[in-house]
Order: C-alpha cells, then sequence, then structure tokens
C-alpha cells in the first residue's frame, strides 16, 4: 500500500462509482495514502461503509439527472472548504441488460435506454470536470475517466450503449487532455477488461481462456493504475488510455 505523505497538505479525491468493485478499491488505495476520499452514489451514505469517511464525505447524486448532477457540483464546491481538488476519477457507470440478462444488442436498445446510459457513463464526467475545474486548476490535478475493453471492440456480454457511451468517453479524454492541459490538468483513461468483481456475467470463464495470462484482473490492480495517473508519477501522461487487461486485446 503507498504511504501517507506527511511534507504536504491532505490531498482530496473524487470518486464516483465507489461502492463496490474498481471504486471500493480505489477508495481503500488512496485512503492508506492518507487522501481525503469524497465519494458520489445515487445511494445514501451506507452505514456498513467499508471505508473511514463519514456521511460529511459523501454525496447522493442521480448522475442521470443533468439538473442533479448540477446540484451535487455545487454540494461538493460547498465542501472543498480550501477550494482545492487534487483528482477526480469518474468511475460510475451502468450498463442496462435484456431479459435473463443478456447484452442489449444495437437494434434492441431504445431511445431512453441510450439516452439513460449516456448522461451516466458519458456526460455526468464531463459535466463535473468543468463544474470543479477552478478547483482542479488550484491542484495542477487530474482526471481519470474509467473506460472498458468493450469501447474499441464488441464484447460478448457489454451492451451496445455501454460500449459506445465508453468508446465516446475514451475520445473524450483526449479532446479533455487538449483542453484541461493548458491549464495544468492532466485528464487520462484507464479501460479495464475482465476483473473480479460481482459485476462479472455468466461465461467470463470462457473469455479468461482467451487472456494470455490467463487469468482476472484484480480491482486493486486497476486501483494502483489509477493511484499512478493522481500522483506525480505521471506528471507528464496526458491523453493517454491504459489498457489494463492481461493483454486480452493483443
Amino acid at each position: 500500500m503507498p504511504t501517507p505523505h506527511t511534507n504536504q497538505p491532505r490531498r482530496t479525491l473524487l470518486l464516483t462509482g465507489a461502492s463496490r468493485g474498481i471504486g471500493h478499491a480505489t477508495v481503500k488505495r488512496f485512503s492508506a495514502a492518507g487522501w481525503r476520499v469524497v465519494t458520489c452514489s445515487r445511494h445514501p451514505f451506507p452505514e456498513n461503509c467499508p471505508w473511514e469517511a463519514g456521511p460529511e464525505d459523501h454525496i447522493q447524486v442521480d448522475l442521470a439527472d443533468p439538473d442533479n448532477t448540477a446540484e451535487a457540483i455545487r454540494e461538493i464546491k460547498s465542501r472543498l472548504t480550501d477550494g482545492e481538488l487534487h483528482a477526480l476519477v469518474n468511475n460510475a457507470a451502468i450498463s442496462p441488460k435484456a431479459e435473463g440478462g443478456k447484452r442489449l444488442s444495437s437494434i434492441d436498445t431504445t431511445l431512453d435506454i441510450w439516452r439513460h446510459v449516456f448522461h451516466v457513463n458519458f456526460f455526468a464526467p464531463i459535466m463535473l470536470a468543468r463544474g470543479l475545474i477552478d478547483e482542479l486548476k488550484a491542484t495542477k490535478g487530474s482526471v481519470v475517466n474509467v473506460t472498458s475493453i468493450a469501447g474499441s471492440r464488441v464484447h460478448p456480454f457489454a451492451g451496445a450503449a455501454y460500449a459506445t457511451s465508453k468508446a465516446a468517453l475514451a475520445s473524450l479524454t483526449r479532446e479533455m487532455a487538449a483542453d484541461f492541459g493548458p491549464l495544468d490538468i492532466r485528464v487520462n483513461s484507464i479501460a479495464p477488461g475482465e476483473i473480479d468483481t460481482a459485476l462479472l456475467s455468466p461465461g467470463t470463464k470462457k473469455i479468461v481462456e482467451h487472456i494470455p495470462m490467463h487469468r482476472l484482473g484484480t480491482p486493486d490492480e486497476v486501483a494502483k493504475i489509477i493511484y499512478v495517473l493522481c500522483t506525480e508519477t505521471s506528471s507528464y501522461v496526458n491523453g493517454a488510455e491504459i489498457h489494463i487487461n492481461g493483454g486480452q486485446h493483443v
């Protein structure tokens, strides 16, 4: 685990989608390094929360609702009393399924589902980054967008709306890197492959057979790369998409 930096003020991370999987591992990774982690979720703060931060560091927000997202940004600003945000990690995402857990194809996905998915997976990340641009600029901060291996190839389980939203988010990352870079804010993305979380679909074992490393990734293996992208180790990395998939895409 990283060790806290004793010679500098406590740094702050804003993380969406923190309650499980990659998000949960990211909270633990940054908390262990002494960061304050402010979380966003459509759910209220859980009493059995697995990390130490309390309700004062949790904001309930429906990222599918632009008006509610704008309200949350105002609330986040009020909680950043020093006007500083060192990192924003856009991890929250939804991937609706058809009956029986089957993937929703581009033929079967309704327009309402397309809109819902894109509001959460694509529009919310840019709304948050733009809304908190002054706080990120104050620290020469970092933004990390969580994309997916499904954004660059048709996936047997990920639906069309999810996949295209992640492809759009990868493209947005490049645009943001060009636009935010002159403000000393770095913007990068990570594209996880098959990660061992509660969200895995039946049939994943068949995919693992074709991964050169012959195993699933762990949430902490993803969280470690997110951490690197938010620290000085990656101080000249901007506009990159880092693939974390054990060589699945080769």
